[in-house]
């Protein structure tokens, strides 16, 4: 009788919540495409508020997508380039740095990488807007191929697929459920909708995505969407850990003007 009672009370007790290890910090952001402008914005705020908390070992995640839609993918590798080499901050593969970077060498993934955003990419580089509307796909690969420097390319390369801190894993699009991350296929990592969105079941860590875009960050028991669709909406968000506690810092574009905004969430 004892027993059964306590496996009882025990069954009812709330879950742990997810957290990050002591002594850090960690600021995941969402999908930039191309938004400088919150971009910097975003990078402001968070290292304002960092250094308002006090002392941690921080990092911050970029959850992929920085390229493509937006009006300055260039600006942003470069900036992010920049951010990376003052304080740590870790990148993980998109699906449109995955199209980007193949398209270099395959005319096939470029035709369609400059359908889902890769024209304003070529153009934030600096490529002729006249000489890009005549070009053959041909001419384009070489085009970008000139344009592009080397160092955006072997950043963008070096991306991550998966970061786990703590009770957190860090991807762009999702995972397949119920697969152990190990074998885990990249196509997923980058790419997945279905079957993750709408897994109800943990996944052992909670997972923090981009890829797919809601007006608000999807905040599930088994995983966090951050995408707000920065190139359309506006927004970009980002997504602050330490302990146990979590907090929002976004940047929105309403006007022609920034206004970044804070709360915690649960």
């Amino acid at each position: 009788m004892l027993s059964s009672l306590a496996k009882l009370f025990r069954a009812s007790e709330p879950a742990p919540l997810p957290a990050v290890p002591r002594g850090t910090r960690v600021y995941a952001i969402g999908d930039i495409h191309g938004c400088l402008a919150q971009f910097e914005a975003l990078i402001g705020a968070i290292e304002a508020d960092d250094a308002r908390r006090g002392a941690a070992e921080t990092s911050v995640v970029l959850l992929g997508d920085l390229v493509d839609r937006g009006p300055d993918s260039a600006g942003v590798v470069r900036r992010a380039r920049a951010w990376a080499a003052s304080r740590r901050v870790r990148h993980i593969a998109g699906n449109h740095e995955e199209m980007f970077l193949e398209s270099f060498a395959d005319s096939g993934v470029l035709k369609h990488f400059l359908r889902y955003g890769g024209r304003e990419t070529i153009l934030s580089y600096g490529v002729d807007p006249k000489a890009f509307r005549v070009a053959d796909i041909e001419q384009t690969r070489a085009m970008i191929a000139a344009a592009v420097p080397a160092e955006d390319r072997a950043w963008l390369a070096s991306a991550e697929d998966t970061i786990e801190i703590g009770d957190y894993l860090f991807v762009h699009a999702g995972i397949r459920p119920e697969v152990p991350l190990g074998d885990q296929e990249g196509r997923d990592l980058r790419w997945i909708r279905e079957p993750f969105l709408s897994h109800p079941d943990a996944h052992g860590p909670v997972v923090v995505h981009g890829h797919t875009i809601s007006e608000e960050i999807e905040l599930r028991t088994n995983r966090i969407g951050l995408d707000t669709g920065a190139y359309a909406s506006g927004r970009l968000t980002a997504l602050g850990l330490e302990g146990t506690e979590r907090w929002l810092i976004e940047a929105a574009l309403a006007d022609g003007a920034i206004q970044v905004t804070h709360r915690d969430i649960r």
